[in-house]
C-alpha cells in the first residue's frame, strides 16, 4: 500500500510517471537496456535533455536568451558557483530568509564582500522582510534571495526589483506557481521537490551573464562550459534527467504551471483554514508570507507532537516530523501532491485533536 509521503527534501513523484518508468525500466526506447545503461553520449539519451529542455522552456516561458543547464551538487553548490561566475566586483548582496539562503550568504563570502543587506532571523523566519524598504548596493553584482523557505514554510509573495542581476534560489517551489523568469538574472533549484528524484539540479540563466566567469572558478562550476556542451560536458545524473522530463511531460499533460498552481493553492488554503480554526494546532508564519509548499504546525507539547507523529505514520501519513531548527510538524504539499492527501492529513489531525486536547 503506497501512503502519503509529506518528507520536505523528497518529495512524492505523480503515480502515472512512478508507472511509466516502471514499464521502461529494462527496455527505454527500444534500446534493450534500461536509461542507467545507456551512454549520455546515445542519441536516446541526448534526446532526454533536449525534450526537458524544451518542456521546460515552455512551462516557464523561459525566452531565448536565457540558458537552460542540467546540472550536479544540488542547489548547494550553486552557492559557490553563484559567486565564481557573478562576482566579477567581489561584491554581493544577499537576503536571508531561512537556513539555506543563509548558507548560501556564508558560502558567498569565501569569495568576495557578501552583504547580508536584510534578514528575518530576528523573528525565527517566520516571515519575509518588506522588499520595498531594503537598500541595496549600486555596486553589487547580483542579488541573492531564496524564494521558498523549505524548513521554517515561508515565501516571498512579491519579489525584490533590483538593479543587479537577481539570483534565487527556488529549489522548493518551481514549477509550483508562474514567474516572470525575465525578472530574474539566475534560477537555480534541486530537483527533487517538484521535479525529480534527487541527482539533477536546474540552473536557468541569462546568457550575457554566463560569459566572464572567475579565474578561480573551477570548469565544473562554469556555467559556460555547461551550456556549450548541451549540459553533457560530463556523465550527468542520467536517471534523474530522464524521470524530470516524465514529470515535466505529465505537468503539461495537466494544463502546466497556472493549473497545478490553482490546485496547490486549494490544498494549502485547505490546511491553514484548519489549522488557523483550531485551537489545538498552531502555525507561527506570518499569515502574508506562508508557503503553498511547507506547511509546519505544532501541537501543544513536544510530548504531544512526538505522538503525533508516530501515529500519523501508522496511518499512512508519513514524514511529517518538523526540521530539527523548528520542532513540531511539517506536511509538504508539493505538486504531487494529492488533494487526498491532504483531505486524509486534516481528518486525521481532527481526530487526533478530539483524542488529545
Amino acid at each position: 500500500m503506497r501512503v502519503y509521503n509529506f518528507f520536505s527534501f523528497f518529495s512524492m513523484l505523480p503515480l502515472e510517471v512512478l508507472e511509466e518508468a516502471q514499464k521502461e525500466l529494462l527496455d527505454f526506447a527500444g534500446t534493450g537496456m534500461s536509461v542507467t545503461e545507456i551512454s549520455h553520449r546515445d542519441k536516446a539519451f541526448s534526446s532526454i535533455v533536449e525534450e526537458a529542455e524544451a518542456l521546460l522552456r515552455e512551462l516557464m516561458h523561459i525566452p531565448d536568451n536565457y540558458c537552460v543547464l542540467f546540472v550536479q551538487g544540488g542547489a548547494s553548490q550553486q552557492f559557490a558557483a553563484v559567486p565564481l561566475n557573478l562576482m566579477h566586483s567581489g561584491k554581493a548582496d544577499y537576503i536571508v530568509t531561512g537556513n539555506f539562503s543563509k548558507k548560501a550568504w556564508q558560502e558567498g563570502k569565501i569569495y568576495g564582500e557578501a552583504r547580508c543587506v536584510a534578514s528575518s532571523e530576528d523573528r525565527t523566519y517566520t516571515y519575509i522582510p518588506d522588499v520595498d524598504k531594503i537598500s541595496f548596493n549600486d555596486d553589487a553584482d547580483y542579488v541573492h534571495i531564496c524564494s521558498n523557505n523549505t524548513i521554517f514554510g515561508t515565501r516571498y509573495t512579491r519579489f525584490p526589483q533590483t538593479k543587479a542581476p537577481l539570483v534565487c534560489d527556488m529549489s522548493s517551489e518551481i514549477l509550483s506557481r508562474e514567474v516572470d523568469v525575465t525578472k530574474f538574472g539566475v534560477i537555480y533549484a534541486g530537483a527533487q521537490k517538484n521535479l525529480a528524484p534527487a541527482g539533477v539540479t536546474i540552473v536557468i540563466a541569462r546568457k550575457d551573464l554566463i560569459e566572464n566567469p572567475l579565474p578561480i572558478c573551477p570548469t565544473m562550476l562554469r556555467w559556460k562550459t555547461q551550456a556549450e556542451n548541451g549540459s553533457l560536458y560530463n556523465t550527468p545524473p542520467c536517471f534523474s534527467i530522464y524521470m524530470a522530463n516524465l514529470v515535466l511531460r505529465h505537468l503539461k499533460k495537466l494544463g502546466g504551471i497556472r493549473e497545478i498552481n490553482q490546485v496547490n493553492e486549494y490544498k494549502a488554503n485547505l490546511l491553514y483554514d484548519f489549522i488557523d480554526n483550531s485551537s489545538f494546532y498552531t502555525n507561527r508564519v506570518e499569515k502574508e508570507y506562508r508557503s503553498i509548499m511547507n506547511v509546519p504546525f505544532v501541537t501543544p507539547s513536544k510530548e504531544t507532537d512526538e505522538k503525533f507523529v508516530k501515529e500519523a505514520k501508522a496511518a499512512g501519513l508519513v514524514s511529517l516530523k518538523g526540521h530539527r531548527l523548528v520542532g513540531g510538524m511539517r506536511a509538504s504539499i508539493y505538486n504531487a501532491m494529492p488533494v487526498e492527501g491532504v483531505q486524509n492529513l486534516i481528518a486525521f489531525m481532527k481526530k487526533f485533536e478530539q483524542e488529545n486536547a
